[in-house]
């Protein structure tokens, strides 16, 4: 079962990392967003910046097998058990190793992976499955329909306390009717009920029995995808191996390394000295510091929007945070115009919600909060804030008006893009500090504890709008994605609603007035979409950017003989 911005083996990164990030969930990442898909129309932005390959190195020859790619990651992966962990590390790393009923296509099309056949009936209030026969675990089990029926039990049981529970709660019977074959029925028609089924299955012959947040498992997993967990040296690198019992055929690139590297002018380096083959470039990079014969000979850029949002989170507990004219004041004070153009030397949109420009649930009117510094002070005024100490930070009962943005260490663009907002705050009176944290522990110890002010983060955007799982009220508790704790009950009735009827134009006036509300409320400072700019080295063949972004068929990639670098032991 499955979901992030890519339900086959790769297609995830950002958060922000981001996240594809699986369709199923709104995944944070650390980094940029390497698998985010491209625009909704295609001729919005093409994938391809330069020209396709040219090289004479592999026409009419046959894919050839061996050679390693080298990636870089930022953050290092938590928890290889996708149910337990919201960042896109973990889940970039588990997307390689297990498989999922349903996938996506390179047309964001949902088409069958483990699964031979499937159905939607009864008004889709019921779907059904069968299982393809013969794919294997790594232990050679076979993975049948009860690993599909364990790994649902697992999912909604509260001990695992699974972020993503929801979308299976929703199911009223699961019902296996065979060894292949089993059947999930709904109360009512669930809009997410096809990406829902995009998610990992689990092997149940080694975790039934098991204590699912304890098992090493999590670090030692079994699965039955395109590849398998060879190493994992902390702080350093995951290595994977090619699985040759690969339902689809054994992956032509021996082996996929995953080094942590969290700082991106180190991985820059690492890249162009060819220690790294596919890394996110920032603006920077890829504007003024990837041209000449080297690049040009070496690497392929690639530009498309990426299904990835930016935001500034405001923890709702903190007491400053719970009066709506604070939210709104920062948000004014904010100039993401000068954002975009400064830290994103434009590679980037301003945002004002959730959901990606062009996307059908995207509001056709709202705009982004425009800079408005008069406004902002007159509303910090109303709220009780004033400038007693004469040192132009405004104080309210003798409290200043200061808090600390926290982000992850490594990630440049965040950090500029705090330092331009501390700045912008400093305006209005507002003094901020900024604090930056490992990813794992950033993830682990603040966000999902909820110890923070705020926190400049972003999600990776699923291809189904539905985002209860980010806002709704009952996702606001440690470990839920709701971390802000932001709670409407309007909201809540609105996202409850759109997920349940099948008819896209209600569904399309029910996330237009969630937009509204958001805007209103600013539970987060909506900061800007960013383009994805990847970089590979050119010995990859195989590479066909498309709708779903460049990572859709990375098991398909291949290096031809005579380009290989690297002889994989196996």
């Amino acid at each position: 079962m499955k979901a992030t911005a890519s339900a086959q083996i790769m297609k995830k990164i950002f958060l922000t990392a981001m996240v594809m990030m699986l369709p199923w969930l709104a995944a944070l990442n650390p980094s940029a967003a390497r698998s985010a898909t491209v625009a909704e129309d295609p001729s919005q932005d093409m994938p391809m910046e330069d020209a396709p390959h040219v090289s004479s190195f592999g026409k009419g020859e046959s894919p050839a097998y061996g050679d390693r790619i080298l990636f870089g990651s930022i953050g290092e992966a938590s928890n290889l058990i996708p149910y337990l962990t919201s960042d896109s590390a973990s889940h970039e790393v588990a997307d390689m190793l297990y498989v999922a009923p349903l996938r996506y296509n390179k047309d964001l099309q949902p088409e069958p992976w483990a699964a031979e056949s499937w159905s939607m009936e009864e008004g889709g209030r019921l779907m059904r499955f069968t299982l393809r026969k013969g794919i294997l675990w790594e232990d050679g089990q076979e993975l049948t329909a009860e690993d599909v029926a364990f790994t649902y039990k697992l999912v909604i049981d509260p001990a695992t306390g699974s972020p993503y529970a929801e979308d299976f709660l929703r199911i009223k019977e699961l019902r296996v009717l065979d060894r292949y074959t089993f059947e999930a029925r709904y109360e009512q028609f669930f809009a997410r009920a096809v990406s829902s089924w995009m998610s990992p299955i689990l092997p149940k012959h080694i975790l039934e029995g098991q204590n699912i947040r304890e098992t090493p498992f999590a670090r030692k997993p079994v699965g039955a995808g395109p590849y398998r967990l060879k190493s994992w040296e902390p702080g350093s690198r995951i290595t994977l191996t090619a699985s040759p019992t690969y339902f689809d055929g054994k992956p032509h690139i021996s082996e996929v390394v995953y080094r942590i590297i969290p700082d991106s002018a180190t991985m820059f380096m690492e890249t162009r000295a060819g220690r790294l083959d596919v890394m996110d470039l920032s603006p920077l990079q890829y504007l003024r510091q990837t041209s000449g014969p080297l690049w040009e000979e070496q690497f392929h850029k690639y530009r498309y929007l990426a299904s990835v949002y930016v935001f500034l989170g405001f923890n709702l507990e903190h007491p400053f945070f719970k009066d709506v004219r604070v939210r709104r004041a920062i948000s004014m004070a904010i100039n993401r115009d000068e954002i975009v153009k400064g830290v994103l030397l434009g590679q980037g949109v301003p945002a004002f919600g959730p959901f990606k420009p062009g996307s059908w649930a995207y509001h056709p009117t709202l705009k982004p909060v425009a800079q408005n510094v008069a406004a902002a002070r007159a509303l910090l005024a109303e709220a009780g804030f004033r400038d007693t100490g004469g040192d132009g930070v405004l104080t309210k009962d003798g409290r200043p008006l200061a808090f600390t943005i926290l982000t992850n260490q490594g990630n440049e663009q965040r950090i500029l893009t705090a330092t331009v907002i501390q700045s912008q705050l400093r305006a209005v009176g507002i003094d901020v500090r900024i604090r930056t944290v490992e990813w794992a522990a950033f993830i682990r110890e603040f966000v999902n504890k909820g110890r923070f002010d705020a926190v400049i983060l972003g999600w990776t955007i699923t291809q189904d709008p539905d985002i209860f799982q980010v806002w709704h009220s009952s996702q606001a508790h440690d470990g839920g994605l709701n971390f802000t704790h932001y709670k409407n009950p309007e909201l809540d009735r609105l996202l409850e609603e759109a997920r349940s009827t099948p008819d896209q134009a209600v569904r399309t006036r029910l996330y237009a007035r969630v937009q509204e509300i958001l805007a209103d409320d600013q539970p987060y400072c909506f900061l800007f979409v960013p383009y994805a700019l990847p970089v590979v080295q050119r010995r990859f063949m195989g590479i066909k950017p498309a709708l779903a972004g460049i990572m859709y068929n990375f098991d398909k990639w291949w290096v031809p003989k005579a380009l290989q670098r690297y002889e994989v032991v196996e």
